[in-house]
């Protein structure tokens, strides 16, 4: 299977989107939360480059970081960063539900 630079690249800007937060505001939360949903995320891209249909891990990422970041942006009203996150999470969440519906099974 070819690897899903798209997530791969989801999971980058996740984890330095956090590692800038830090960088401009000394955030810790922001640092942490950024490395840990970044690893997680990375880790499901790892996941569905090796099985399409395995998802499981980069869906509920995706769910949980979407929707922590769409109820910030719904509190502030600001687009950077947790807007550009929850828009990120969205389309990633069913682009990874379209192709691990659609893609055929791995056989071993």
């Amino acid at each position: 299977m070819p690897i899903d630079y798209a997530a791969f690249g989801y999971a980058a800007a996740v984890a330095g989107g956090g590692i800038l937060g830090y960088v401009k505001t000394k955030s810790i939360p922001s640092l942490a939360a950024g490395i840990l949903f970044g690893t997680i995320l990375s880790y499901g891209a790892y996941q569905t480059s090796q099985n399409p249909r395995d998802c499981g891990v980069l869906l509920g990422g995706g769910l949980v970081l979407g929707g922590m970041m769409g109820y910030r942006y719904y509190n502030t009203g600001k687009i950077m960063p947790a807007g550009l996150i929850a828009i990120l999470s969205a389309i990633m969440i069913v682009r990874t539900a379209i192709r691990g519906i659609t893609m055929p099974m791995k056989t071993e």
